[in-house]
């Protein structure tokens, strides 16, 4: 199993060293031979912005490979969902045996507990960018 994530996209935009890159998402089976008879397959269209990239090499059309590693998107995963879904377990747990099991208090106690979560994951989103960032290949 490989450990880098490579899609080939084209230069939409450059702006010092920020690029922009277009790529198209395929599901699983897109590739598959038979995806004309189950009509299951599917692609969108998706920009990347890439960071810090030599950006004086390239030009606009221009056809790359991006590449990223799947520890960073088992990382992305798991701040999206993984922390969010433990938190509200946890806090869960812990309102319904202080409310006596108050089942309504409850939930509601455990689903705003996700807001200050959120907050600071928009307060540390910059940071978030630069540790989940594609790299270009010419």
């Amino acid at each position: 199993m490989t450990n880098i994530i490579k899609h080939q996209g084209t230069v939409e935009h450059i702006e010092g060293t920020h690029v922009q890159v277009r790529i198209i998402q395929t599901s699983a089976c897109s590739s598959c031979s038979a995806k004309s008879l189950c009509h299951s397959s599917e692609s969108k269209e998706k920009l990347i912005d890439i960071y810090d990239a030599d950006a004086a090499s390239l030009v606009i059309g221009q056809e790359v490979t991006i590449y990223g590693t799947t520890s960073m998107g088992m990382r992305a995963v798991g701040l999206a969902f993984g922390t969010p879904f433990l938190i509200l377990i946890a806090v869960l747990v812990l309102c319904y045996k202080m409310t006596l099991g108050n089942e309504l208090v409850s939930a509601l106690v455990a689903l705003m507990s996700l807001i200050p979560y959120y907050i600071f994951v928009y307060a540390i989103r910059n940071r978030i960018k630069k540790t989940f960032a594609f790299k270009i290949k010419q």
